[in-house]
C-alpha cells in the first residue's frame, strides 16, 4: 500500500488515541455546553446527536440484539471519545488555517475514491470507518477532510502526524481557542498529555445510556 494511503488509514486511530495538548479550565461558565472552543459552543444536544448517529449506524450494521449490546459494551466511552474528536476537529482546523493549509472537496473525493478501491467498495469503507474509528457513514467525508488537513499540515511543517512538531502546532491552536471542557466529560491534563476523567462519581454521562 502506498505510504500516504497507509498513513491515511492509520491517522484517525492516531488522532483518537494520542492525547492532544489541549488546555481547558473545566468550569461551569457555559451551561448547556459540552465544550467551548474559541467562539464556538459544542452543546450537549449536538454531542448527543453525534453519538446517536454512531449508535444508529452500529445498530443498522448489527441487527442482532445480543451482538449489538456487545458492540455498545466495547464502545462504552463513545460520548467522551466523540467529544474529543469534535474538539480536535476544530483545533486542527484552526492550526491548518494558521498555516495557510486548506482542503478542497475534490481532494476529499479523490481520497475517498482511493480508499474505497483499497477497501473493496464504498460500503466496505464505511464499515471499516464505523467499526475501527467510530465514524458513521454520514460523517465519512467530514472525517476524510480532517485526515487531509492533518496530512497537509504535517507536510507544511516538514514532519508527520506522529511527531512532536505536529502536536505542538495543535497545542498552539488550542491555546488560541482557549478550549473549555465541561467537567462532566473530564478534563485535559497537559502535563500527562491525556484526558482525565472527573473524580466525582455522581457526574454520570447520561448520553452513554442505551
Amino acid at each position: 500500500m502506498h505510504r500516504r494511503r497507509r498513513t491515511a488509514l492509520l491517522l484517525t486511530a492516531a488522532l483518537v488515541a494520542a492525547a492532544p495538548l489541549l488546555s481547558a479550565c473545566g468550569s461551569d461558565a457555559h451551561p448547556g455546553a459540552a465544550a467551548v472552543v474559541g467562539d464556538q459552543r459544542i452543546t450537549v444536544a449536538q454531542l448527543e446527536g453525534r453519538v446517536g448517529e454512531v449508535r444508529e449506524a452500529q445498530r443498522a450494521a448489527v441487527p442482532d440484539d445480543e451482538q449489538y449490546q456487545q458492540v455498545v459494551a466495547r464502545t462504552g466511552t463513545l460520548t467522551r471519545d466523540t467529544l474529543h474528536s469534535m474538539v480536535l476537529d476544530r483545533v486542527l482546523h484552526r492550526a491548518a488555517e494558521d498555516a495557510g493549509v486548506s482542503v478542497s472537496r475534490k481532494e476529499v473525493q479523490h481520497m475517498r475514491t482511493g480508499l474505497e478501491r483499497q477497501a473493496g467498495g464504498a460500503q466496505e469503507l464505511e464499515t471499516v470507518w464505523l467499526q475501527q474509528y467510530g465514524v458513521p457513514p454520514v460523517r465519512l467525508d467530514e472525517n476524510l477532510r480532517l485526515q487531509l488537513e492533518a496530512q497537509k499540515l504535517a507536510e507544511h511543517l516538514g514532519t508527520d502526524t506522529s511527531r512532536p512538531e505536529f502536536w505542538k502546532a495543535l497545542s498552539a491552536a488550542s491555546e488560541k481557542l482557549d478550549v473549555d471542557l465541561n467537567p462532566r466529560y473530564g478534563s485535559w491534563d497537559v502535563q500527562k498529555s491525556s484526558r482525565v476523567d472527573s473524580g466525582a462519581p455522581w457526574l454520570r454521562d447520561v448520553t452513554e445510556q442505551v
